[in-house]
Parts: structure tokens; sequence; C-alpha cells
């Protein structure tokens, strides 16, 4: 992916985010849902910050041999690639490495109004440190002051500095936030024996000679030199007021020194870290925000090792006025010391990063996903995070090894990088599940076609040692602000989405908050359905199935419940809520129980009547099923043929052996099955010949408007001759009006089931409606009418 100037220069975890803005709709009609982000094209604002970061800069190539000005994303293999380090954090698709001022991914949008938080603070720094430094060389040349010491010690100080300043320009390091602690001791020394003027001077001959070998930094040299004048300044006024204004005419030597002198010394050092950490911060982070990873990990590192850099500083005024030949040999101390920041900065750097594909980890996910957030809600825009887990990865583990497997997630993160669209952005969270965040989506169609994108690249085939593998993945898409309004709450609503991608295999799904059992509002249903439960408060309302003679071919138990607070409560909302909980089973139990007790009743009242229970793919997946069905059976005393069992050909998609095991089992003890909602879903030839039904039960979807859609009714048609040719008994459900009744007899349908015929109803209506139809069945009237809409029956599972 394209390098930034920070992974998260200004990314916080923060546990609540400010109200937001109302949002409004991005309209500059980009189809692949970002905008150009070339430095080119932001204007006037971002320019200026560009000017002083030096904007014009490249870093490397992109993608296919592309100049980064294209703006597309670096493939960055293993620890090889550049990166670019920002002042508190690592750019994506690279190594750990040289800190390397770059653009930010994000659209253009979102860097112009990033501009626009403290957007004169470069020029304000740069003009107070021109006007202090010129003040100085003023008042130097009116007073007749020296504005250098002069003989061996000016040409030691002299000879150190262009030491340091070598080690700069030779290993390529920028003197930004934590960067160089040398430069600081010494002009921290300097400060403490001839002034703040000769500090200066010591500073600006250290940005003229890096700026002059590095012409394409002078830019940042001079923000990054100003800075260091006004630490120095800040430590001259400490000074100042102790009364100490030393000059290169009247020096503080170090021999007039006492105890006293000692906090006046470690003062005017804080005070000069203070300030040019502060400004260096909110330069590179302009807006207001904790502290990220990267510096919360380093800073107590960085803290001791610049105490270490600036307690050099009093030594090298000691040898300076004692033995100034002495003072290039503290180039040693001062360059491997300074180097020792960059190994701490670069370890903690090593923290945000996969050590397997090199791509970002969780926590960089987190950080960066906050700043794209904050970029968002500025704009008004959307961002979207997806995560990508590949299907049956852990087969290829347990087949050809975890070498071979990490083998092959080092190719998924190569194909990753290359099929990102530009500004996003990918991370590994961990195994074979991966992150992509794309800071600002046009909508969440936008991003669910840039989802699918992603899917199908994954999805072709791989080459691993001469052995060609295909893996599918699944995506799960959650998009910023409708979802979620922090990164967190983004995270796990887009693996909530996975999760149900996975289960349906429809490759991508976008987060829905009916689905997500784990809503603070559905996590109390949730609590709730289970007490109803154990208080059996949920019910069992009946809906009779009738053949065209009129005769009762069944009924199908349907789950209702009564909230006490809340009413009635759709069956879809509660049952989709146990279905993606552990509460299947006990709520697929309780049915079975009421529902065999009451065959048992009207079977003793002489009603043979059989009767269907919805059970769920999890049902069926679990083990002992089929007996646990069977012993119920024989508990009530009520034959296997009086029980039906409906399911969906979900129950094959996950363990197809363990399915067909338990689907067998029952029918082996005598229950009829039934695979219901055909004609939605995975519906094929191949599960109907697997799946042991009796019966299959046409989705009311085609039913509604059989009379009306040609198509419908020919898809409908062409099910029931299939069903026939199977041998399996055809029941149309959702059958509401007297012409969808004829045009299911002529098309040879078997039974059917819906508010033409009755609605559900409960125990005890029921027993009432077949007794009134006794032998003679139900008859079809004119006034036959449907029930209100409220009413309208859901399956279990």
């Amino acid at each position: 992916m394209e390098p930034t100037e920070s992974a998260a220069p200004d990314s916080r975890l923060r546990p609540h985010r400010r109200v937001l803005r109302a949002m409004t709709r991005r309209a500059d009609g980009d189809d692949s849902g970002y905008g150009e982000h070339g430095e080119n094209d932001r204007g006037g604002l971002v320019n200026w910050r560009n000017w002083w970061r030096g904007g014009s800069t490249a870093l490397g190539a992109g993608r296919n041999g592309q100049a980064p000005d294209s703006a597309v994303p670096v493939p960055a293999t293993g620890l090889t690639s550049r990166t670019a380090i920002g002042p508190a954090g690592i750019a994506p698709g690279g190594s750990v490495g040289a800190a390397t001022p770059a653009r930010n991914p994000l659209p253009e949008r979102a860097d112009a109004a990033r501009t626009l938080a403290l957007p004169l603070l470069p020029g304000a720094v740069v003009t107070l440190a021109a006007v202090v430094v010129g003040a100085g060389i003023y008042r130097a040349f009116t007073g007749n002051h020296a504005l250098f010491p002069s003989g061996g010690t000016g040409w030691s100080l002299a000879v150190l500095t262009g030491i340091i300043v070598g080690h700069l320009v030779a290993l390529g390091r920028d003197r930004w936030w934590g960067g160089t602690g040398s430069g600081a001791a010494l002009t921290l020394a300097v400060l403490l024996l001839y002034g703040w003027v000769p500090a200066a001077m010591v500073s600006l001959a250290v940005v003229v000679l890096v700026g002059a070998a590095r012409r394409h930094r002078w830019r940042q040299g001079v923000l990054h030199g100003s800075i260091d004048v006004l630490g120095i300044g800040a430590s001259a006024l400490v000074l100042a007021a102790f009364g100490r204004v030393p000059s290169v005419e009247t020096p503080w030597l170090p021999d007039t020194w006492t105890v006293a002198a000692a906090p006046e010394i470690l003062l005017a050092a804080a005070g000069n870290l203070l300030v040019t950490r502060t400004l260096l911060w909110y330069v590179h982070a302009p807006r207001p925000s904790g502290l990220p990873t990267v510096a919360r990990t380093t800073l107590a590192r960085h803290g001791l090792v610049a105490v270490a850099l600036l307690g050099i500083s009093p030594l090298v005024c000691v040898v300076a006025v004692a033995l100034p030949v002495l003072l290039p040999l503290f180039a040693i101390p001062l360059i491997a010391l300074d180097s020792t920041l960059w190994i701490a900065r670069a370890r903690a750097e090593e923290q945000l990063r996969d050590p397997l594909t090199g791509l970002p980890n969780r926590q960089w996910l987190l950080e960066r996903t906050w700043a794209a957030l904050d970029d968002a809600e500025r704009i008004g825009a959307r961002s979207a995070l997806m995560l990508i887990d590949l299907d049956r990865f852990r087969s290829v583990n347990d087949t050809l090894g975890h070498l071979a497997g990490d083998r092959l997630l080092l190719q998924i993160a190569d194909r990753l990088r290359e099929a990102l669209p530009r500004g996003a952005e990918v991370a590994r969270l961990g195994g074979d599940e991966f992150a992509v965040l794309l800071p600002v989506a046009d909508s969440t169609t936008s991003a669910t076609r840039v989802a699918r994108g992603l899917v199908a690249t994954l999805g072709s085939p791989l080459d691993l040692d001469g052995l060609t593998l295909v893996l599918e993945a699944s995506a799960g898409l959650a998009v910023f602000p409708d979802h979620a309004l922090d990164a967190e709450g983004l995270l796990r609503r887009a693996d909530v989405a996975m999760y149900q991608a996975k289960r349906d295999r429809t490759g991508v799904e976008v987060y829905e908050s009916k689905r997500d059992s784990n809503t603070p509002d559905r996590l109390g249903l949730l609590g709730d359905l289970r007490r109803a439960l154990d208080a059996c408060e949920v019910e069992l309302h009946y809906q009779p199935k009738v053949r065209f003679d009129g005769q009762v071919a069944g009924l199908e138990a349907l789950v209702r419940w009564v909230h006490p607070e809340r009413g009635k409560v759709p069956p879809d909302e509660f049952i989709a809520i146990a279905e993606s909980s552990g509460l299947m089973p006990v709520l697929t139990e309780y049915v079975l129980e009421t529902a065999l007790a009451q065959v048992a009743r009207w079977r003793a009242q002489g009603l043979r009547v059989p009767v269907a229970v919805n059970v769920s793919p999890r049902d069926v997946h679990t083990p002992g099923f089929a007996g646990s069905v069977a012993a119920r059976l024989a508990r009530h005393g009520v034959p296997a043929g009086a029980l039906q069992l409906e399911i969906t050909e979900h129950v094959l998609l996950e363990d197809p052996q363990r399915a067909a095991d338990t689907l067998a089992g029952l029918t082996g003890h005598g229950v009829k099955m039934s695979l219901d909602d055909f004609g939605t879903g995975y519906s094929s030839l191949v599960h109907l010949r697997r799946l042991p039904v009796s019966e299959l039960k046409i989705d009311r979807s085609f039913v509604a408007r059989l009379a009306v859609d040609a198509e419908d009714a020919e898809i409908v048609r062409c099910t029931v001759d299939l069903a026939h040719s199977l041998g399996l008994l055809v029941v149309a459900e959702g059958v509401e009006d007297d012409e969808t009744w004829e045009r299911l007899r002529d098309l040879g349908c078997d039974a059917v089931q819906g508010w033409l015929v009755a609605a559900a109803m409960p125990p005890d209506e029921t027993t009432a409606w077949l007794r009134a139809r006794g032998a003679r069945g139900w008859q079809r009237t004119p006034a036959a009418l449907p029930a209100a809409p409220g009413d309208d029956p859901r399956p279990l599972g």
C-alpha cells in the first residue's frame, strides 16, 4: 500500500467520541469510492503544509513500477521495503526503517480538512525563531558581542558540530520528534557556556549544512531548526530566571558551578525538551489527541536516553574549558546514544507490524481507523472497514503443514496489497484473518463493490510448490457512521458480518443490527428469551396444511413470544438471536417437547394429525440429536410418523457428513423430513438427492405473485414437476387468495398452507378448528380472507 506520513499521526484509543455532526453525502461522483489524493490537487492550504514537510518528496516506486505520484499502494514484501515513519507510527506496506515523510493516503478532502487545524503553526514557528535570532544578532552587533567563541574552543566545537552533521547526512535521519539527541546535547552545552546566541548559531549551522547536503529536505530542516532555536530560547529564559545570562565574553565557567547550579541546568534542559518535543508533536499532529502506540511505548526510553544525552552537556562544558582539543571525541558517545534512540523507536514500531507478512497488525489498524474516522467526520464522509477470512484454511495447515500455510499467507498478503484500491490500507489481524480500511467511501454500495472485488481476487488459483490451490474468502463490511462511531465498534461489527458471510456462504455481507445478537438491546432480549423459556412463557401456534380435497395433511408448529414489556416479538427477531447464540438448542428442545406433548394430547382426544417442527442447522450438527428426538417420542408415546422435521439446505453447508448421518438416523427412527424454503439460498439437485426428505415446501416468495407473474408461475411448475419426479410431496406456503389456490391446483401441487386456509392458532383454537372440520375436512368459501399481516408466521429456524 502507499507509504504514509505516519501510520496514525493523530490516532488514539478512546472509549468515547464526541457527538457527530450531521453527516453529508459526498458529491464528487467518484465511482471507486475514494477521492484523488495527489499533492498537486489539494489547494493552497495543503501546499502550505507540504511546503514545511518537503511535500514534493517522492518515496520510491509505486505498485508495478509506477511512480508514487500515482498514489498506488506499494507492494512491500517482508521487511525490505522502504517505509515512511511519521511522528506517531509506521507506514503501511513497508518495513520499519528510516524516517521519511511522505504523503498521507487519505483522499484530498481529508487532507485539506486536516490542514484546517492549526494551519499557521509552522509559519508562526519559523517567524518567531527568525525574530529571536535576528534580535540576538542585532544585540550582538550593537553591543560589540561575539557571535561564537574563537580560538581552540571555537574550532573544536565546530569540528564536533561537523561530525554530528555528517552523521545525520550519512544515515539520512531527519531531525524531528525524538530524532536526534546529539544536537540537543551540543547546543545545550554551548548555551550553558556562552549563552543562547552561540547555541542558536550551532543549531543554524546544522540546519544549513544538512540542508545543503539534502536539498530536497531543506524546508523541513528550516522548520525543525526553528523549533530548536525556540527550545534554546526556552532554556535561556530558565537560566535568566536564575540570573544566569552567559555570553562569549562572560561565559558561565564550570569551575564556578556549585550544587545550586544543578537544578538550574536540569530545568534548562527540561525546558528545551518540553518546548521542542511539544512543537514537533503539534506540527506533525496538529489536532489535539492522545499519544499513539509508538509514542506511548517509546516515550519512557526516549526520556531516559535524552536525559543521558543532556547529562553529557556539562561534561562537554568542562572539556571545552579545560582541554578543548578533546571535544571531537564526544562525537562517539553522542552518536552512540543518538542511535539508541532510533533503535528504541524501531523496536516499538515492530510491535505494530505482523512478523510473517510485514503487514500492519491489529493495534495499528485500530489507531489508523481512529484517525480515518476523525477525518471522515470532519469532511462529512463515510469510512468502511472490512474483515476478510479465508474459508477452510485450517485444512491447508492440517494437510500440507504450517510452513506451507505460512507461504500461502504470504501470497494472500501480496494479492491484497496489489488489489487494494487507491487510499485503502490492509492489515493482518492474525491467523487467516485480514482487514481492509477504506478511509473514505462514497456509500455502502461502493464499499461492498470493493469487498467483492477483493474476495474474487483471493479466490483465484494459487500455486504452492507446484500444487494449485483455490481458496475462498468471506468478507464482512461495516460502515461509519451507519454501523458504528468508533474503531472498536466498527471492527466488531465487521467481524459479525464476516461470520454471517461464512455461515451463509454469500462471500460478502454488510452488517445488519437485526442479525447481531451482541448489541446491548439484543443481549437483553436474549436474556429475556432464556427466562421466558425457563418459565414456559413461549407458546406454540399451529397452522394447518390442507390438500386440495380438503383433508388436513398436517400442522406446522410456529413459535410465538409475547414479551411482558415489548409485547409481541417477531419470530424472525428472537429466532435470529437464538441462532447466533448458544440458545438455539435450548429453544429447539423446548419446541419439540411442547409440540410432542400437544400431539400426545390430541391423539388421546382422537385427533391424529402429524405436526411439523422446524430445526436449525446447529441442531442437526449437534451430536446425539437423532437419539434425543427418538427418546422424546418414546417418552410421550407418540409414533415417529406423527412428527415431521423441517430443515433447510444450510444443514449440508458446514459439515455435510455429520448432517447426513443425523438425517439418516432420524429417518431410520421413522421421522419424516421436509425441505423448507425451497427455491431460496442454495437449492440444487445435488442437495435434493442427498437429503432424505419426503416433502418439499415452495417458499412464499414464489407463491405470493404466482397469479400475476409468469416467471414465478413457471418456477413453481418446474419445482412441482421436479419434486414429483423424485417422489416428493409438494406444499406451497403463503397461499392467501382463491386465484393462487386455483393456479396451484392446476400445476399439480399436493397441499397448501397460508391465510386462505387458516392463520397460526393457539392449541385450544387449533383443537376447535380440527373438530369443526371433522371427517369432511376443510371447505374453501369465497368469504375466506387473509388474517392481519402482523400475524404472519415465521418458521422456527
